[in-house]
């Protein structure tokens, strides 16, 4: 019980900082954390400011509650769905932040165009095709273009990022928008450049074995 515990709290505390940062607006995103029998999930439609720790849900991998006292979120099953396909997923964070909101809106992939989002996120981010939010279908379409990647882009709708922390993913999605911003407003200069495959390469391999205190 422990373990689910300390995972409402990085659950809560994470789900504010979102909020905070303008990563969603108003109710919308959620974020989860996966303990060993459970997944621990923001409520649906409560005001991520006001949350606590007491108000996240636990459930289980079939789709049965197992603690809380408010209904899950609507796109539980997209949670779901990853975490059991992706059993190197331990945290998920799906935003709906501006910039990055409008190329799935677009319907165009999101190719690195800064360093530091190479670095963390590496090569592109692709399009899954639409579906009706917390649909069985959104789930499928999202874990078939998210494969092993750390982030996609859901049709006219948002951002689903997965790593192996929520820290982790929380810093994945404010790159992800700062790449966004950084293309659109590139494309108003006449750009932007994307950095080369190899060179993505490159970037990654180095913030993985040498960047920071390592």
């Amino acid at each position: 019980m422990l373990e689910v515990e300390k995972a409402k709290e990085k659950v809560a505390f994470v789900a504010k900082k979102m909020a905070e940062e303008g990563l969603v607006v108003e109710t919308w995103g959620n974020v989860s954390m996966r303990t060993r029998d459970s997944i621990v999930i923001t409520p649906s439609g409560m005001d991520y400011k006001k949350l606590n720790f007491v108000d996240m849900i636990v459930m289980d991998f079939h789709g049965n509650m197992i603690e809380g006292k408010w209904k899950v979120s609507s796109e539980y099953p997209m949670h779901r769905c990853i975490y059991r396909n992706r059993e190197d997923v331990t945290a998920i964070i799906h935003t709906h932040s501006t910039f990055a909101t409008s190329f799935a809106a677009a319907r165009k992939e999101m190719y690195p165009v800064v360093e530091d989002f190479a670095q963390i996120v590496g090569s592109k981010i692709k399009v899954a095709e639409y579906a009706l939010p917390g649909t069985d279908e959104l789930a499928a379409s999202c874990i078939n273009f998210l494969k092993e990647n750390a982030a996609v882009l859901l049709a006219n709708h948002g951002v689903v990022a997965v790593g192996n922390s929520l820290e982790e993913v929380l810093l994945t999605c404010r790159l992800i928008e700062k790449n966004a911003e950084t293309s659109v407003y590139a494309a108003m200069l006449g750009g932007p450049y994307i950095i080369e495959e190899k060179n993505v390469k490159e970037l990654r391999r180095y913030y993985l074995e040498q960047y920071g205190q390592k």
